[in-house]
Formats: C-alpha cells, structure tokens, sequence
C-alpha cells in the first residue's frame, strides 16, 4: 500500500459515488488513439485522477498543460473555468487554437509562464485563492532540478488554491527508479571482484523502457539527479529528476500546503480495480486480463509512476489536517529523524497511556502525532512496492 495517513485516503475519493454513477461518467471520457502502451496506460492514469477529483462546476489550473492534451478529459468532468499555464509559447497558443476550435463548455484562459521560475501572486493576482484544484500531471520532475525551482512552484500552486483545494498529479516514482537502480549497482559489484574498479552501471532496462542516469553515483541528492527515461519504440529519451518524496513533503509544508497522499499507479489501480478495469479494458487489447489484473507489461510500466495529492487546509474545518501517522504494523520501518527536530505538531496528542503496575512500569514512546518527522514515515524515498523502499535517508 501507500504511504498511509490519518487524512482522507486517495482511494475513498473514488467511493463516495456510486459504482453505477461512476461507470456511467466514466464512459464520456475519450479514448486515446495511441498504440504505445505507455501512452495508453499514461491517458487512463490522467483520466482515472480527474474523474476522481473534478466535479462539475469546479475551477481547475492546469500546470504545464501544453498542446492542451487534456482539454477533452476536463470537458467531460463538465468543469467551468480552466486556466492552463505553460512556460513554452507554442504550447499555450497550441492548447488556446484547440479549446476554441472545439468549442469547449466551460471557459479557458491561457498564459505562458514558469510556475517554477516567476511569482504567480504577481503576475496573476487575479487568479489568486481562485481554484478548486491545481493538477500538474507530468512535469512536477522538473522542477526537482533545484530546491529553489521547487519551492517557487509550491509557493505558486498555494497562492493558486481556494481553502480546501487539492493539488495533485502524476509524476515518475522515484522510490521504484532509484531502488531498481541500487539494485543494478549491488548486482553488478556482486558478479566479479576483477571487474573494473569504480565503474557503477548507470542504466536500467526492461521490456518496456530503458533508464539511463547522467552521472554515476551510490548516493541520491535531493534536488537535481538527473536520468533519461526511453520508452520502446518511442524516438527520443525524455530527461527527467528524481524527485525526492520527504522533500517535496517539507517543502509543500513550508507553502501551507498537507500531505493527503503519495501512492504507486499499481497501487492506485489494484486498490480502484472495480471502478476502474472497465475503463482500462476499453483503453486497447494486452493491458489487463479477463479478471481486470494488469499484465505483466503494464505492470512495468504502470510501476513506474505514482500519484501525489496535497490539500490547502480550510481553517473553517474542524480538525485541522494533519500528515500521515505511522500505523502499528509499519513500526520496522522507523528510522532515526534526518531533518529539523523542532517540527510542531498540528493534532492534539491523546492522554498519556496508564502506567503498568509496578515493577514493570517502564516509560512509553509516544507514537507521531499530526506532523510529525518525515523520517518516520513508511519508506523515506516514497511509496513505491514494498520490496523496493527504502527504511532510511540517504
């Protein structure tokens, strides 16, 4: 499972409507006409988190729109208002010609700046405290090049988002990518002691993909790794960072921005494969089998991404939101605190536990409460699959 959280989790936001309420929407959302199964699998991931969270009448910022790709999927959530922003100007005139030459049910505004470079609160004062949500489902990477990049967009996206807003997205999971990649490392110094000393492969290969990191290191930065993802019979490799999960947490925290939810698209999907298989069934042949499981392939592939979702705290909503909390069973995985310590705690700690009688009284650890530190959280790098997290900060 995902990192867990005493906040609602992702998966009830996709119960709170009927199945049959839910399928009936499901099948207005387009189809791609793409053969990659990357592609495929990518489309149905974006579909199934706009259903999720766009409800009508909502007013959405999308992050990097680009050739306005999505503007089909926002018209079936039956959205009114969409702002698209984009730092390429061929994307924004792309994705304006494609909304008014559809004529789209809801209105759009377009402007073409860097989310992670400029102040939004600025240059946008109009849009401020105005969205319902603020999605950004493919670039969030990028602006993991630097802590600075990262921390302009969080700051951006919060001056974007009404109390109560979500800001979330789709980016490659780094817990998975990294851990393949250490994985390769270990195999590879494991095979023969005559090999050639300080040389650490720096590529990861399946069926699907190949991944292949600029520079060869045993240690993950925070900010600024970067790797070239290849996807089979695509042309060209896109370049993409490492996004580091405790980071992206502290950093969302310091723009007023909690944590819901970071969870593996396999997870996602096996946790929604009632809801969602239909759908998934209907995006081509070879995805999932008759009993609506992924296939060896999209597994892979689907593996390789994971949802994130944040939430603007509403100060008229009682209690206030607060981060995940350890469960009872993930105890193993507490490590020793690998940032501040001085984080204070949102959430009201419960009563002391009764002492136990004497002489076995002993002092008790208090478990986490509201934010808690990073480092206690399942899987310091993120979600990712269980045999693939990593137990401490590197």
């Amino acid at each position: 499972m995902g990192l867990k959280c005493n906040c609602k989790p992702f998966c009830s936001f996709s119960r709170e409507i009927g199945d049959e309420a839910r399928a009936e929407k499901m099948s207005t959302f387009p189809i791609p006409r793409s053969e990659s199964t990357h592609h495929r699998l990518y489309e149905f991931a974006k579909t199934a988190m706009i259903k999720i969270f766009a409800h009508p009448y909502v007013t959405v910022c999308d992050l990097y729109c680009g050739a306005g790709v999505d503007i089909d999927k926002w018209e079936s959530a039956q959205i009114a208002n969409y702002v698209g922003i984009d730092v390429a100007t061929s994307g924004i005139s792309e994705a304006r010609e494609e909304w008014e030459g559809q004529r789209k049910n809801y209105n759009a505004e377009f402007f073409e700046v860097d989310p992670c470079a400029e102040n939004l609160e600025t240059q946008l004062q109009e849009k401020a405290n105005q969205a319902d949500l603020v999605c950004c489902l493919q670039h969030l990477q990028m602006c993991f090049e630097t802590e600075e990049r990262a921390r302009r967009l969080l700051h951006n996206v919060s001056s974007l988002l009404k109390p109560g807003g979500y800001f979330l997205g789709i980016t490659p999971d780094s817990s998975t990518i990294w851990a393949k990649y250490q994985k390769n490392v270990e195999a590879y110094h494991n095979r023969s002691s005559s090999m050639k000393p300080g040389l650490v492969p720096n590529c990861i290969r399946s069926e699907s993909y190949m991944i292949t990191f600029e520079v060869e290191e045993e240690k993950f930065p925070l900010f600024g790794k970067k790797y070239q993802l290849k996807f089979a019979n695509d042309i060209s490799a896109e370049t993409h960072c490492l996004v580091h999960f405790p980071s992206l947490i502290r950093l969302a925290r310091e723009a007023g921005l909690e944590y819901v939810e970071i969870q593996n698209l396999n997870e996602f999907y096996d946790d929604n494969r009632a809801l969602f298989a239909g759908m998934l069934m209907s995006y081509g042949a070879n995805l999932i089998d008759p009993r609506g499981r992924l296939l060896p392939r999209s597994y892979d592939v689907l593996g390789l991404y994971t949802t994130f979702i944040f939430q603007k705290p509403d100060p008229d909503v009682t209690p206030p939101l607060a981060t995940p909390l350890l469960q009872e069973d993930e105890k193993e995985w507490q490590e020793p605190a690998w940032r501040d310590d001085d984080q204070t705690s949102l959430a009201e700690p419960p009563p002391p536990p009764p002492p136990l009688p004497l002489p076995l009284a002993l002092p008790l650890p208090q478990p986490p409460h509201g934010l808690g530190k990073i480092s206690e959280q399942k899987g310091i790098l993120g979600p990712g699959p269980a045999d693939l997290r990593f137990s401490e900060a590197l």
